[in-house]
Order: structure tokens, then sequence, then C-alpha cells
């Protein structure tokens, strides 16, 4: 109760007559010195009502005063949760395969060329996304016509809250959209096309089962007190680098070279895979070596990226298995024959996935005040990778 009025009093002091103050602080120091003094319940409760009447006579009411509270109280908790996630740790979620099978992105399987998979029930669809993150996506045509145009999902913080588009003349909205929902329905092309197709009252526009990427936090106290090592895996700011086309978004990698030093590829394999076309593609593969020193699987957090899913002995040539790491593909910047030497002050990184990876050998090195911090915590989906325990 003291606290409370001094608080009134402090906020209201320059506004009162020096008498009220007087009177005011003269109650406070009372029931001060009832409190030292060890006095018993009587004696406190009647300094205390000593205290509410002087308060109420002299100190002025707030309009909506339970409101101000509130909002006081939302504002404080506000400020303490941006503060958490500025210089503490951040939520961050992974928004493609370019880490897979380390850390996954959002993936999606089309159910609409499997007519006997039926959609879950509402309440085993709640218990399957809160525990795997796995969501269902059944849009049907409303009329018949064609697909008009497509708005942005409106966002709230790291969740998509809905998503409108235009469908025969009308707007019809989807509520709680995953990333690229379109673009996985085959409705929008990755340039922004949209179908042209036309479609009858009842049709299905897509039907998806959609899997959710990776939610997990960012350490963002680390890297103030050391440098990061190779073979963390870093979230860096992408404003700056030049060469990248999105500028104003947190990209995640794995740290490959430091400053100064010199990298190569090493042509250890090569690996067989189909193009757009169906046409067999040949890819070589390797373990990346930094001023002419191979990496390999006994390195520190390039274990499993080595691993090379265990190929027969002698074989030269893989076949392309999905979700599996094959080293280092030998695209870009670092084709065979070719060489990258990082500048002081940057770093070098790569995606896991290095065949479906925009990352350092596209854009180059970039400076070490990028980094925000290193991964550290999948906290969702449960059921997958959660805890510390990915590399």
């Amino acid at each position: 109760m003291r606290q409370h009025v001094s608080k009134l009093l402090a906020a209201q002091r320059d506004a009162l007559p020096a008498a009220a103050v007087a009177a005011v602080e003269q109650a406070l120091d009372e029931l001060r010195g009832t409190i030292e003094q060890g006095a018993g319940k009587v004696a406190l409760q009647e300094q205390m009502g000593k205290l509410e009447q002087t308060a109420n006579r002299w100190l002025r009411p707030y309009p909506h005063a339970a409101w101000r509270e509130i909002i006081e109280v939302l504002l404080v908790a506000l400020g303490v949760a941006m503060a958490i996630r500025t210089f503490f740790i951040q939520p961050f979620k992974i928004p493609t395969g370019s880490m897979q099978p380390t850390l996954y992105g959002i993936t999606h399987e089309n159910l609409g060329a499997k007519p006997d998979v039926k959609i879950p029930g509402r309440l085993a669809r709640f218990g399957e996304y809160w525990c795997n993150g796995v969501s269902y996506f059944h849009e049907t045509a409303p009329a018949d016509g064609r697909l008009q145009a497509v708005k942005s999902p409106v966002k709230f913080l790291l969740f998509n809250l809905k998503q409108e588009y235009l469908f025969a003349g009308a707007w019809q909205t989807i509520w709680f959209p995953v990333d690229d929902l379109f673009v996985r329905g085959g409705l929008v092309s990755r340039t922004g096309e949209l179908a042209d197709r036309a479609f009858r009252r009842g049709e299905d526009l897509f039907k998806l089962k959609v899997t959710a990427g990776d939610h997990l936090f960012v350490n963002r106290v680390k890297y103030n007190f050391v440098h990061p090592e190779r073979g963390d895996i870093i979230v860096f700011k992408t404003k700056g680098i030049t060469r990248l086309g999105e500028q104003n978004t947190y990209y995640i990698k794995r740290l490959v070279g430091l400053g100064g030093e010199r990298l190569e590829l090493r042509r250890d394999f090569e690996l067989a895979l189909k193009g757009r076309t169906e046409e067999v593609v040949i890819v070589p593969v390797g373990h990346l070596a930094v001023n002419g020193r191979d990496l390999s699987a006994s390195t520190k957090n390039f274990e499993e990226l080595y691993s090379f899913s265990h190929p027969p002995k002698d074989a030269k040539v893989l076949p392309y298995l999905e979700n599996h790491h094959y080293g280092h593909a030998m695209l870009e910047g670092l084709q065979p024959g070719g060489e990258h030497r990082i500048q002081p002050g940057h770093y070098y990184v790569l995606g896991d996935n290095t065949l479906n990876s925009s990352d350092s050998r596209y854009w180059g090195d970039f400076p070490r005040d990028l980094v925000i911090g290193k991964s550290s915590f999948i906290y969702w989906p449960i059921s997958k990778r959660f805890g510390f325990g990915y590399r």
C-alpha cells in the first residue's frame, strides 16, 4: 500500500499543492514507522486507514484507473519481451529446405492425386498440428470461374493470420495459411503468374498436407563474447549483402569459412539426379578444403554432412536420394577447379542441402557484423528434432 501511494504521489507531485504533498508524505512516514516498529495487526490497520483517508482526500483520481493499470502491465510485459528478443533469444522459423535434413523447412504433399486419403476431423487435425506440425488445406471452387488474384498473407509475429484470393469476381478467405500456399497448390508460379485454368463449382482448387518447418530459438548472447566457429549454424541479416536480392530478411546457414581463408571443393563423387525435363544430370560433389586441407566426417559439426549416405566401396557415382547429405555441390563460385578467398572480417556460409540452397557460392562472403546469433533450440514441432540434439 505504501509503494502504491508513493508511486501516485510521485506522478502527481508537481500538480498538487504543498499542503497536499506534506499531508501524504506524513501519512506515508507514519505507516513506515509503524511497520519498522513491528507493531501488531490492529496498529497497522489503523495507520493504513489513515493513509487511505489522506490519499483519497488529496490525490487526484485517474479516469478509467483499471484500464490504465492493465495497459501499463501489458506495456511493461511487451517491453520485457522485446528486450529478451533483441538481446537474448529470438524465435526463428525455417522457411525453405536449404538446410535439410539437419533443419527442415515447410514441406507439402499433394493429396489431390490420392482420392482415397481422407482429411482427419477437427480434433485429430488439432492434435496433429500441435504435436507434429501437420496441417491440411482443402479449397474448392465456390463457383464456376477462374482464379483472378491472390493477396499476400496478413501476418502477426511469425504467423500468417489469413490470406484472401479473388475467384470468379468474389473475394474468399483462408485462415492461418502456410507460406506460399497457392504456389504449393499449383495455382501460382514461383514468378507470381496465376494458373490459366477454369474450374467448375465444387472442384478442388488444391488439397494439401503441409508439414511446418522447424521453429527454433536463436542465441543472441553467445557471439557477444566469442566468435563463431567453423561448423556453427548461424543466423544473419541479409541487408548489406549487395549480390543478394533479399535485403530485409534473415538467413540461416552453416559457417564453413572464416576471414582470410582460401576455399575450394574436392571432386570426390558425382551425383546423378533427374533434371526438370527428366534427363539425368551429373553434379560433382565433395569435401570442402580450407587452405588446402580437407574437412571430413571427423571434423566437428560436419559428421553428418560428409557421411555421403555410406556409399559402396569404390563407388564414384551416387544416386540422388531426397533429404540426404552429399557433402557440397560444386556449383557457381565453387565449381570444379575454382577457389574463393574470403575477405578479412568476413564469413562464408553454405546450406547443408547444397543442391537447393542460395548461399555464398552465389553471392559471396559477407561482413561478420551481420551475424545476429547461433541456432540453439528447436521448440516446435515437438515430435521431430525437438531440443538441442541436431548438428
